[in-house]
């Protein structure tokens, strides 16, 4: 059985959530060392969406290994998830490439170089952890 969603965070970081353009995204290498970077990011209905190329390095893992965290970047107020990484390999949802658009002005389905594919990773918020408190 699936565990419930956590609450939504609160409104402040909600606030965050909306405006910040960048989040930083861990992933398991193959090896379970981390690898970390900062990606754009939308957040809808409790759950991150991070564009990428299929042919990244975070996409690699991630299909090996679904954990990951992500952390919006002021450490003064921290705000982090954990959840399993879902990839999506197209169409993309409309709401979601529109959101992205609206945010960024950016086709996240777009790809960077030719001959080069998108995919997207859905990440379910499992647990916050909030100004030190796990939720």
């Amino acid at each position: 059985m699936r565990a419930a969603p956590p609450p939504p965070p609160p409104t402040a970081v909600r606030d965050r959530l909306a405006r910040e353009a960048n989040v930083w995204l861990c992933t398991v290498r193959p090896d379970g060392s981390p690898h970390v970077t900062p990606v754009w990011f939308v957040f809808l209905q409790g759950c991150w969406w991070v564009g990428a190329d299929s042919d990244a390095v975070k996409v690699r893992n991630v299909v090996k290994s679904p954990r990951v965290s992500l952390s919006l970047e002021d450490g003064r107020f921290p705000a982090v998830a954990e959840g399993e990484a879902v990839l999506h390999r197209g169409p993309f949802p409309a709401h979601v490439t529109e959101a992205f658009a609206a945010k960024y002005g950016w086709d996240v389905s777009a790809p960077r170089r030719p001959g080069g594919n998108r995919v997207l990773l859905e990440v379910p918020v499992r647990r916050w952890l909030l100004a030190g408190a796990a939720q």
